[in-house]
């Protein structure tokens, strides 16, 4: 049996956090959590994750892109996917690859693709 995925979710909203963490519990996911940008990265030098989730507006508006570009620092092949209230506009307007994700996920996010997405960027 292959071993558990690890996704890892920094975000300041604990129901954000609460919601993901049970869709991809649920999925047989293993979840670690930050509710910081600062947080996040303190965690990253302990854990070794598969795949973040970052929420684009944390302690300041831009705090997920700065966080995307130091995970992009040590890290160049983990997937980073963007949590945004306006992902949608977000991905429309700025060329996210160019900020260290690979993708956009709109909150409060559908888990169906989720889950696809999830899956597809994990090659599973």
């Amino acid at each position: 049996m292959a071993a558990q995925k690890l996704v890892y979710i920094i975000d300041d909203d604990p129901d954000i956090l609460d919601s993901i963490t049970a869709i991809l519990s649920a999925e047989g996911f293993g979840v670690a959590t930050a509710m910081s940008g600062e947080e996040g990265l303190e965690k990253l030098a302990d854990i070794k994750p598969d795949l973040i989730l970052c929420d684009m507006m944390m302690e300041r508006i831009d705090a997920g892109t700065k966080v995307a570009q130091e995970i992009r620092k040590t890290n160049k092949t983990v997937p980073v996917f963007l949590l945004s209230s306006i992902g949608s506009a977000t991905a429309t307007n700025i060329e996210v690859d160019k900020l260290g994700f690979d993708g956009v996920f709109q909150k409060p996010v559908a888990p169906a693709a989720l889950i696809s997405t999830i899956k597809k960027a994990l090659k599973m």
